[in-house]
C-alpha cells in the first residue's frame, strides 16, 4: 500500500488503478469509511473505461495519518454545538473539511495530476464540494453522491439513522462485526443485506480498526458550515447522485445541492439508500463514467 506525503503534518495512503495517462478520477470517500469503501469491481469499472483511479484513506482514517494528539470528547463537544457555543466546539476539533481537501489536492500534486474528476460520497462529496469551490482550477468535473450542502435543513437524517450514526461501536472484532447490522436502517430497502454489511466491517475492522478518529472527522463536517452560497457560484459542471431511500443524508440534501449549482444534473436513483449496492451499479457507473467523459 503506497503512503505519500502530502504535507510536513499528513501521509495519505492510497491506490491507483489504470493508465497514468488516461483522465483522473479521485475518488473521496465517506465518514467512518476507509477507502476500500469504493470496492474494488466498482472502481475497477472506470478503469476499465479509459479514467486512472485514485481511491485514498482520508486523514484520521485508514493507513494515512492519525491525529492521536488531539482526543476529542464528543459528549462535550455535541454539548457545545447544541448550546450553539462554537467557540469551544470549535477548540475541541483541529481540522476542517478545507483540510481534508488539502489533503486531496496533495494527492493529486504527488502524482503529477494538475486536474481531475472528483467523484465523492457522503462526508467525501463534502470534502469535493469544497475542493471544487476553494480550488476550481484542480476539478475537471465534480459528482456529489448521497450529500448535502451544509445547510442544516436540508438532508436532515430519520432519527434512528441518528441514533445509529452516534451509537458507539464495540471495540472488539466480533461486536463490532455484529454491530454492522444497524447499518440496515440507511441502507437499501429492497437491497439492503445484513451479511454484506458484516462482512465489510470485517474488512475494515481488520484492515485498520481506529474509532478515536470519528469525533475529529465528524467535528470537522459540523464546523464547516454551509456551502449554499459558494455553491450558487459555482460553474464546475457538477452531476449530483442520491439515492431515494436514504434516510442517513434526506434526499432533499442532494435535490438542494442541483438546485444550487448552476447547471447541475440531478440523478435521484430508486432502491439505493446511503450505500451502494451492487444492484444499482450499472447506472451509477454509467453515469459517473458518462460525466468524467
Amino acid at each position: 500500500m503506497p503512503i505519500v506525503a502530502v504535507s510536513p503534518e499528513v501521509s495519505i495512503a492510497y491506490e491507483t488503478f489504470g493508465d497514468p495517462g488516461d483522465p483522473a478520477v479521485l475518488l473521496v470517500t465517506g465518514f467512518g469509511t476507509q477507502m476500500t469503501a469504493w470496492h474494488e469491481d466498482f472502481r475497477r469499472a472506470p478503469a476499465d473505461r479509459g479514467r486512472y483511479v485514485v481511491r485514498y484513506d482520508n486523514r484520521d482514517c485508514g493507513l494515512s495519518t492519525r491525529f492521536d494528539d488531539h482526543p476529542v470528547d464528543m459528549g462535550e463537544f455535541i454539548a457545545a454545538v447544541s448550546s450553539a457555543d462554537i467557540t469551544t466546539a470549535a477548540a475541541l476539533v483541529p481540522y476542517r473539511l478545507l483540510d481534508m481537501v488539502v489533503d486531496g489536492s496533495g494527492l493529486l500534486t504527488a502524482l503529477g495530476v494538475a486536474r481531475a474528476l472528483v467523484v465523492g460520497a457522503s462526508m467525501g462529496a463534502m470534502i469535493a464540494q469544497t475542493m471544487a469551490i476553494s480550488s476550481p482550477e484542480r476539478v475537471l468535473t465534480l459528482t456529489s453522491m448521497m450529500s448535502s450542502t451544509g445547510e442544516s435543513e436540508y438532508g436532515r437524517p430519520t432519527p434512528e439513522a441518528r441514533s445509529v450514526l452516534f451509537a458507539p461501536k464495540p471495540a472488539d472484532r466480533e461486536g463490532y462485526v455484529m454491530a454492522a447490522e444497524r447499518e440496515l436502517v440507511w441502507a437499501s430497502r429492497r437491497y439492503g443485506d445484513a451479511a454484506v454489511l458484516r462482512e465489510s466491517a470485517a474488512a475494515a475492522y481488520d484492515r485498520a480498526y481506529y474509532p478515536a478518529g470519528a469525533g475529529r472527522r465528524l467535528g470537522a463536517m459540523i464546523l464547516s458550515g454551509s456551502r449554499a452560497d459558494a455553491l450558487r457560484e459555482l460553474r464546475v459542471p457538477t452531476l449530483v447522485i442520491h439515492g431515494l431511500d436514504d434516510t442517513l443524508i434526506d434526499p432533499s440534501g442532494g435535490k438542494r445541492t442541483a438546485g444550487l449549482v448552476p447547471g447541475a444534473e440531478l440523478l435521484l436513483v430508486p432502491d439505493m439508500g446511503h450505500d451502494r449496492p451492487r444492484e444499482p451499479w450499472p447506472v451509477l457507473i454509467d453515469a459517473v463514467v458518462a460525466h468524467t467523459g
